[in-house]
């Protein structure tokens, strides 16, 4: 293909990946992306999702020529490049060429730079005049496009939406906006907003996956079947996974301002027994305070007892900061510290299982089939949670000071026996 350097001139936008504007400039040119790749030498082929089918969060790296070629191709300046894609002055080995070959080398986004979700077609149609599909790297604060009313969803899941309605739900729509506040206050109190942000993800994200069993819990319902058009029962187990961050971003952002908020942290010390230190109880202060804050005062008990969540994690570690005390092996004083278990899981990654659960021999499906299977999920999930609660408990209560007689005598087990057993415990950790 013969090419004339600005004949259509195609301007980046903001944060967008290389992948992206070249498949932007092919349609602007009437013709296929395939076709305008083949411009450039390619060192591997496009990935693909295991079903088949390309992936929407492919990006590519280009060597120094080839980013000569993608300049002419836009008819704008390298330095406009440079500011826009993040992917720009990103280099790999396998990019060296001969002089002169524009050469390119295929990635997916996410491991480039970040997380990627689509951007909004109505915004792209009024900055370029054509409502085609934009991905650009995006935090997962960052997902409301406040004029149009849409969630953007991640673009490196295999699902066909791009977006949610977020008509009728302005308290997420509120909730992009405070985030800023939140953010600025995070950076005051010397955390990172990203760091807080994951936390308070997964703590609410883990309240999500409980909250099928919560009959007060009416709010996080009546959000889905909006985000879903309507009515999500059709096919609920796919919409709890692509509807939940949207769903669930306001108490996102919520959680991540108490967590900050020092008045708080004052009430996990008391709950600790302060200079008297004490197993962390039931009905703690902070636990009912957060669940007023969020709006649900039955709340406060449910998220008190899940000793195994990233919630109690982090108040462990406030407790120990406050008291100067180290942390039993494995656990780690930074509060904003979240462990790879309570990591939140990817919209993508679900899907994947869901999928892959969907077509296993003998898999059942309709509503009697889909309720025994949620059922012995909650059941598998607590019953883990109870084998491994009362042991972590203990050493976070012996860490934090408690006589191990007293904690002997919490769980009605011998001194020696349960010092054996924390000892042993501690070993399969070290190693």
């Amino acid at each position: 293909m013969t090419h004339h350097p600005g004949l259509l001139r195609t301007a980046p936008l903001v944060r967008e990946t290389t992948s992206s504007l070249i498949c932007r400039i092919a349609s602007r040119y009437g013709m296929e992306a395939k076709v305008l790749r083949a411009c450039w030498k390619w060192r591997n082929y496009p990935p693909g999702h295991e079903g088949g089918g390309a992936r929407a969060d492919a990006e590519v790296l280009l060597n120094a020529a080839g980013r000569q070629l993608l300049v002419d191709m836009c008819g704008v300046e390298e330095a406009v490049l440079a500011r826009a894609l993040p992917s720009w002055a990103e280099e790999d080995a396998k990019l060296r060429a001969e002089a002169g070959d524009p050469v390119g080398l295929w990635r997916i986004a996410g491991a480039v730079v970040g997380p990627v979700g689509f951007g909004c077609r109505l915004c792209t149609a009024r900055r370029t005049g054509a409502a085609v599909r934009v991905v650009r790297y995006a935090p997962r604060w960052e997902r409301v496009c406040v004029r149009h009313g849409r969630w953007l969803l991640d673009a490196d899941a295999n699902q066909p939406l791009e977006h949610l309605d977020l008509r009728g739900l302005p308290e997420v729509v509120a909730a992009q906006r405070r985030w800023a506040s939140v953010a600025r206050r995070a950076v005051r109190a010397g955390a990172e907003p990203e760091r807080v942000f994951a936390l308070a993800r997964a703590v609410v994200a883990r309240w999500w996956e409980q909250a099928f069993g919560w009959e007060q819990e009416t709010i996080w319902p009546w959000r889905l079947h909006r985000v879903a058009g309507g009515d999500a029962g059709g096919d609920l187990e796919r919409w709890r996974i692509v509807g939940r961050d949207a769903v669930v971003f306001p108490e996102v952002v919520a959680v991540a301002e108490a967590l900050l908020d020092p008045a708080m942290a004052e009430l996990v010390w008391a709950d600790s027994g302060a200079g008297r230190p004490r197993a962390l109880p039931a009905d703690g202060l902070f636990c009912r305070r957060l669940g007023e804050r969020l709006g649900r005062g039955w709340l406060g008990p449910l998220a008190a007892a899940d000793h195994g969540g990233p919630l109690i994690a982090w108040m462990g570690s406030v407790i120990r900061l406050r008291r100067g005390a180290g942390g039993p092996p494995g656990y780690d004083n930074d509060p904003w510290w979240l462990r790879q278990e309570h990591q939140a899981a990817t919209m993508a990654g679900q899907l994947r299982v869901l999928g892959k659960e969907k077509k296993a021999p003998g898999s059942g499906t309709g509503p009697t089939a889909e309720v025994a299977r949620r059922l012995l999920r909650g059941l598998s999930h607590s019953a883990g949670l109870i084998e491994n609660a009362w042991k972590r408990t203990a050493v976070a209560a012996a860490n934090g000071g408690v006589p191990l007689q007293e904690v002997a005598l919490w769980v009605d087990m011998p001194v020696e026996v349960l010092s054996q057993m924390l000892r042993a415990d501690r070993q399969e950790d070290d190693s």
